[in-house]
């Protein structure tokens, strides 16, 4: 492992501090502010708005009257027109969002050429908006004839209502865009919370709404908030048709309970603890190195592939590599090229980090290198790449989701069923990864059960591919047709001509 020192950054990036509600970008009325702090230096970079509850409850307002007194939900070309707006002007404003997410997130520069920023500003908005043309929103069902009398039948989709969307700290803009970009689409109008950790990420949103689009007021909404109360009103207020939810599973479990008083329907995308799955038929040299994946954004990122499962016969390969391969990864200043394993978001993440590791250690996991903070990092919220072996499934460290640069390698015996038995020895089913022959993978990945999968390097991602999980990863799918449909409604007409 190298370590390089970490400097202030110096690339201005013209952040947003105000809220957006009802079409005007303004202070909280409480007129509270919460400090945005560096991961990477652990200095402030400034203030954000921190939203009272009268702030959401205006928010949650705006929004109600613009789905039921505008025409935004039916007019189609007008949606597309100005989410096409959007996307341009995010464009425009690229090279501010990638200092903004080094700044704030302590997102590697090189993670911001991959999923933290070139991957979803491609089309995560643009996808979208062109699928509002090619959509079926109605289809026509065979007639009927019962009482005697012909009628015809059609099927229709409509908006579901007013979505509130949460947002985590970790991809902040990735996971915005994909959530903005289909909830308004599909003709719904919205609140998004962003973490208070990087709220810079999601206040930008809204002044690009109000000077470079024609969204009509009340239909988009930023509302960031320290107050976990304040953020609960999205799933408890009536007003409130639908709440998207992306983050721990922790919490998708408490927002189910508060949402399931008055109905809402949603969409959680939760935790993950991903197996990267190496057939015995694999090209060993090629593929044990790839579990330097574990490391993007510091291992924050739920679809990551941080249990490593090898055949038994090549297990001390395996430990060998892998150590080798996290030793040589660059720790450190966020904003050098070089660097690909930066700091975690907060204090209190790499403490949990932290913790975890000491956890492993007394259950009688062996840590083969890492194992704490970075030599030479005495600032800084980082965690040094960790690699853990003899790692037994009963381990906390093999089934809970640990948001940090740590793997594990458990060792498997039986060949594919075995994998099998192992990769799915967990609650969570979000992601994962198998390394071997095409005919041998693709038949293993349809054994796995979990909501998406690459196999051989190849991959999945994209704003036409739903992406969720199975069993405790959540409920639903965000992205692609199944999303499209996730945010809308259907209804049922019989009519006559006549």
């Amino acid at each position: 492992m190298t370590t390089s020192s970490v400097a202030t950054p110096t690339v201005p990036f013209n952040a947003e501090s105000r809220l957006y509600i009802d079409g005007k970008l303004r202070d909280s009325l409480t007129g509270m502010t919460a400090d945005n702090i560096n991961p990477a230096t652990e200095e402030v970079l400034g203030v954000a708005t921190d939203a009272g509850a009268e702030d959401m409850q205006a928010a949650i307002g705006a929004a109600r009257r613009a789905f039921d007194s505008t025409d935004w939900s039916t007019n189609h070309e007008f949606r597309q027109h100005c989410l096409m707006q959007l996307h341009e002007a995010l464009q425009a404003e690229k090279e501010d969002i990638r200092a903004e997410l080094v700044a704030e997130v302590g997102a590697p520069l090189s993670s911001t050429y991959i999923a933290q920023l070139e991957w979803p500003i491609v089309d995560a908005v643009r996808w979208p908006a062109r699928y509002i043309s090619e959509f079926p929103w109605e289809r026509a069902l065979p007639d009927g004839v019962l009482l005697g009398a012909p009628y015809h039948r059609k099927v229709v989709k409509e908006a579901v209502g007013v979505v509130g969307a949460i947002t985590p700290w970790n991809f902040p803009f990735e996971i915005i865009s994909n959530k903005v970009a289909q909830i308004l689409a599909t003709g719904n109008t919205m609140v998004l919370k962003p973490a208070i950790e990087t709220p810079w990420s999601g206040l930008r949103w809204g002044r690009i709404v109000a000077e470079k689009t024609d969204i009509p007021a009340g239909v988009f909404n930023v509302v960031p908030t320290s107050d976990n109360d304040v953020a609960q009103l999205l799933a408890t207020d009536p007003r409130v048709d639908m709440v998207s939810f992306t983050g721990s599973t922790a919490v998708g479990k408490l927002i189910q309970r508060l949402s399931a008083e008055t109905m809402k329907r949603t969409l959680l995308e939760l935790g993950g603890k991903s197996a990267y799955m190496v057939l015995d038929d694999a090209d060993m040299e090629a593929v044990l190195p790839g579990c330097m994946g574990a490391l993007i954004h510091s291992g924050q990122g739920c679809g990551l592939t941080t249990r490593m499962l090898v055949p038994r016969q090549v297990y001390d390969q395996a430990v060998e590599v892998a150590t080798a391969t996290f030793a040589a990864v660059p720790v450190g200043d966020p904003t050098d090229p070089a660097t690909f394993c930066g700091p975690l978001v907060s204090a209190k993440q790499r403490d949990r980090v932290l913790n975890y590791i000491e956890i492993g250690k007394q259950q009688g996991g062996r840590v083969t290198v890492g194992g704490g903070r970075p030599d030479g990092l005495d600032c800084g919220y980082f965690v040094a790449p960790t690699v853990f072996a003899d790692v037994d499934p009963s381990h906390r460290l093999f089934q809970e989701e640990i948001f940090g640069p740590v793997i594990t390698i458990t060792p498997y015996d039986g060949g594919d069923d075995g994998l099998v038995e192992l990769a799915n020895n967990s609650t969570y089913g979000l992601s994962g990864a198998v390394m071997g022959s095409p005919d041998r993978a693709m038949a293993v990945a349809g054994r796995i059960r979990t909501g998406t999968l690459n196999l051989n390097g190849a991959m999945f991602y994209g704003a036409d591919a739903p992406f969720g999980g199975y069993k405790m990863s959540g409920l639903g799918r965000q992205n692609g047709h199944e999303g499209f449909e996730q945010h809308l409604e259907t209804k049922t007409i019989g009519y006559t001509s006549a």
